[in-house]
């Protein structure tokens, strides 16, 4: 009975929230998402080439809202997506379709993103991406590769304008 006490106490939190950020910092982020969105969105649509997938409007949360984070830093945006969509290419053409080949490969993107040190969870969704859309492996080049690329710029850039952030942290 203890253990099911105990197991349950984790559930409960402990811990309060952390504090809110400033308004100012807020809308930092925003506007930095924005640019970032609007760099890969306008250059899509000027080349007629794809730049943009869904997760990466949570790699720009990262990017923008707590660019400290390791999780937020250029190589874990650009080489988090990239593997994790390797990944999901290798398990979709392996496996084929079906709900264990997705969760399979959702699983081995975040084991070879931690084994990498290349963790971001945006990229977490990048393999569903995949056995949504089924898509060539030139869809590694163009969006993912190109886009990644672009946001970790554009918060090079922004994240840099900022005067209580350095970014990165590391390479």
């Amino acid at each position: 009975m203890q253990l099911f006490q105990r197991y349950f106490a984790k559930m409960a939190g402990g811990h309060p929230q952390p504090p809110a950020p400033r308004t100012v910092s807020a809308l930092i982020a925003g506007i930095g998402a924005t640019c970032a969105i609007a760099t890969t969105a306008g250059l899509s649509e000027l080349t007629g080439t794809a730049l943009l997938m869904a997760p990466f409007g949570a790699s720009c949360f990262l990017a923008f809202a707590v660019p400290e984070s390791p999780l937020a830093q250029p190589r874990n945006i650009v080489f988090g997506h990239l593997i994790s969509m390797v990944v999901g290419m290798l398990v979709l053409s392996v496996l084929g379709e079906g709900w264990l080949s997705v969760a399979v490969a959702v699983g081995l993107a975040i084991v070879m993103m931690q084994i990498t040190r290349t963790g971001h969870p945006p990229a977490g969704a990048d393999p569903l991406v995949v056995f949504a859309l089924q898509p060539s492996f030139g869809y590694l080049l163009f969006p993912v590769l190109t886009g990644a690329i672009l946001i970790a710029l554009v918060a090079l850039i922004f994240n840099n304008l900022r005067s209580d952030v350095s970014y990165p942290k590391y390479w």
